[in-house]
């Protein structure tokens, strides 16, 4: 019988997981495997966690340590019969047909954003962005700001106290004070990362005492010196841009999954919020 996939190991003890090795498990499963194949001292420093954390972490996920852990990751690619540089050969141009090529690379990152996810994680985010006692604020970067927009509207057809914060640094202060102990913060920050995403970060958590959650890619944001959890998606495309395909996917089982899981409450709430639209319209006299 062939021993279990290192994700696989990962998705079963996702729930014993520390802040810490959450953060390290999103750093390897966002480039997996190829995450574990360099040096314990690179994945510490781009996972943000000590040499000795990544040890403890092996062992709780039944390894005896990080020599096994890359003789797993690399008898896994020998298993396909491809090298890791045939494998990892990536930005290779759109072919034939634009667009199916386009979407076909756009369907192979969601189902990586499928795998560096568990769904214990997922159900976990779920649950602190749904509890009504918490309030959850949402911001995104220069670009990603679309994301938390899309998070931030679907969320607040489902529940109140959702505050999307400006792109205005000047505006931010209004909604730290506002921000009480266990409430939700929500970022989206990929990579030509914004520096005072992360200070903003720092404050939530430190003088407000905010949990954070970021949703940032394969490189992790500074966001995540500060989250409780980090969501890590794919956003290569190979092409000229990023895409962010992966990212609204993910989003959108989060807001999706709320929805159905408070259905009664959803349904009332937007029943309410169209009867009270003003569209516009004219009025009958």
């Amino acid at each position: 019988m062939s021993e279990p996939l290192v994700k696989d190991r990962i998705e079963t003890a996702s729930g014993t997981l520390t802040a810490g090795e959450r953060k390290l498990a999103a750093a390897i499963l966002s480039d997996y495997p190829y995450a574990g194949l360099s040096s314990i001292q690179d994945l510490a420093r781009r996972s943000e966690v000590s040499a000795p954390s990544i040890s403890r972490f092996m062992t709780k996920i039944g390894l005896s340590g990080y020599q096994e852990f890359q003789r797993i990751l690399i008898a896994e690619l020998k298993q396909g019969d491809r090298s890791p540089v045939d494998v990892h050969a990536g930005g290779r141009h759109v072919e034939g047909s634009y667009l199916n090529d386009f979407l076909a690379k756009a369907s192979a990152q969601m189902a990586i954003a499928g795998d560096a996810i568990t769904e214990d994680q997922f159900g976990r985010i779920c649950g602190m962005l749904s509890e009504p006692k918490r309030s959850v604020y949402v911001l995104g970067g220069r670009i990603s700001d679309t994301i938390a927009s899309h998070l931030s509207f679907h969320l607040r057809q489902s529940r109140a106290s959702v505050f999307h914060l400006p792109q205005n640094p000047e505006g931010w202060p209004e909604y730290l004070l506002r921000m009480k102990q266990g409430d939700v913060f929500f970022l989206v920050d990929f990579r030509r990362y914004q520096p005072a995403l992360a200070e903003l970060a720092r404050v939530a958590n430190a003088e407000r005492g905010a949990r954070v959650i970021v949703m940032t890619d394969k490189w992790i944001s500074p966001v995540a010196r500060h989250a409780s959890e980090v969501l890590a998606v794919p956003i290569e495309s190979g092409t000229l841009w990023d895409t962010y395909s992966s990212a609204l996917a993910v989003t959108e089982a989060i807001v999706t999954q709320i929805a159905e899981h408070n259905w009664d409450q959803t349904r009332t709430r937007i029943e309410t919020w169209d009867r009270l639209r003003i569209t516009g319209k004219d009025t009958p006299e």
